[in-house]
């Protein structure tokens, strides 16, 4: 993994799955000192190294001068287990054929600002957790829990069956997001720009809203969606 955000949350929350640290031989700036004092006081191991090692082992120039070794982390719950901790009403993102990694590290990264349980996505059709994704979901790759399910509308259909209400993102709908209660148990569907939600998703939703264009634009980037959706939840659920 790579990056100053996604490295640091991983110290916080499995330093000992860090096994070690290349840093930028060329950056002594104020923020480098700082996260080279925090990783030592982790424990980490701590290398020097050039600009170029470090685009090779990141596999990208964006790596902002920190690359880190990890061991991965143990497989994420099942959805049960996630729901069944809950406190409160379930807060659930759905995302149906995003494939691009870096909007799903926006999403996550919304997702865990807005408080989202967890984020779920069909095997077959979605990107999965890589070094891309943990940088620009900023740490939230670590936090949020981010499930790849066999099918998306049956586990869309045993949320149902604990009375969450599956609700999905269509720009052809009638009711817009506003229009609707999003404070009780929820799960929100978002579909990839362009495609949207496939057919199956869209019967499989109890309710389909869209999000209001006032613009030119027709439509939203699928994490600025997210974010639109969950924040309204969000505002909601602290009426």
């Amino acid at each position: 993994m790579f990056g100053f955000h996604a490295v640091t949350v991983r110290l916080k929350t499995a330093p000992g799955s860090v096994l070690e640290i290349h840093l930028d031989t060329s950056r002594r700036d104020a923020r480098m000192r700082q996260f080279a004092e925090r990783a030592r006081e982790a424990g980490a191991r701590l290398i020097d190294s050039s600009d170029a090692q470090l685009t090779q082992l990141a596999g990208s120039a964006r790596h902002q001068g920190v690359v880190a070794r990890v061991n991965a982390l143990p497989a994420r719950h099942s959805l049960d287990e996630v729901l069944d901790a809950v406190q409160g009403p379930p807060l659930v993102l759905a995302l149906d054929g995003v494939t691009d990694p870096h909007n799903l590290g926006a999403c996550l990264r919304v997702a865990d600002g807005a408080g989202a349980h967890a984020v779920i996505a069909p095997k077959d059709h979605a990107v999965g957790l890589n070094a891309t994704v943990a940088k620009v979901a900023s740490g939230a790759a670590e936090t949020v829990p981010y499930l790849m399910v066999t099918n998306l509308a049956r586990s869309l259909g045993e949320m149902k069956e604990r009375e969450m209400r599956i609700v999905g993102a269509s720009d052809d709908a009638q009711r817009t997001l506003y229009d609707i209660d999003l404070a009780g148990p929820v799960a929100l569907v978002l579909g990839a720009e362009g495609s949207g939600l496939r057919q199956l998703t869209r019967r499989t939703c109890d309710e389909l809203v869209r999000i209001p264009m006032a613009g030119a634009v027709e439509s939203l980037n699928v994490s600025v969606a997210a974010g639109v959706c969950l924040y309204e939840a969000l505002r909601q659920r602290r009426r």
